[in-house]
């Protein structure tokens, strides 16, 4: 079994839209310092995963393919760095669906993560900047969860909370390096 990274996308991997979706690809900006968290987490051998709720599709803001064709974008962009993601878990429902089993806090969109790319939930870790997806880790058994804290409240306790996306990676090579920087550290 491997470890994962999981990644909420809105607000984590690219600039949060505040109230409104990303609804095109020129709406679609990296934050500063994701792309080279990526690329050192895929380095170290970590399956990348992002997980994401994107309600635009669900309310007719934006269609699947318009989804699509940003996920493409972002994969392309990242490609190109070493850094795209593994594979890419999207819950297009709406909140007051009463039919949907994947939107956040539920666990769904992990376990499937899991069940596909053989992954151990233990020695996985997720980055989130909202209390659901901290939630969901939590519900899935993902033992590591990093809160990019934001400007919304928190109360879900997250393992660590860092005040900015560009805090990540300073942190992931403290964690994650050998003294020598041979490798990953075990991170039980």
């Amino acid at each position: 079994m491997r470890s994962a990274f999981f990644f909420d996308r809105d607000g984590v991997v690219n600039r949060s839209p505040g109230d409104g979706y990303v609804l095109r690809q020129e709406d679609f900006h990296f934050n500063e310092g994701i792309i080279e968290t990526l690329a050192f987490l895929k380095s170290r051998g970590f399956v990348l995963i992002l997980v994401t709720s994107q309600q635009g599709v669900g309310k007719g803001q934006m269609t699947q393919a318009a989804l699509d064709e940003i996920h493409a974008y972002m994969q392309s962009e990242l490609a190109r760095h070493g850094a795209a993601f593994d594979a890419i878990f999207a819950c297009t429902c709406l909140a007051d669906d009463p039919h949907c089993t994947c939107r956040k806090p539920s666990p769904e969109m992990i376990l499937r993560a899991a069940a596909e790319h053989d992954l151990d939930l233990t020695t996985s870790w997720l980055v989130g900047d909202h209390d659901r997806d901290i939630q969901m880790a939590c519900n899935a058994g993902v033992f590591h969860t990093i809160r990019i804290r934001g400007d919304k409240p928190l109360q879900v306790a997250a393992e660590r909370v860092l005040d900015d996306v560009r805090d990540l990676l300073p942190l992931m090579k403290i964690l994650l390096l050998t003294p020598d920087d041979q490798g990953p550290c075990p991170l039980s």
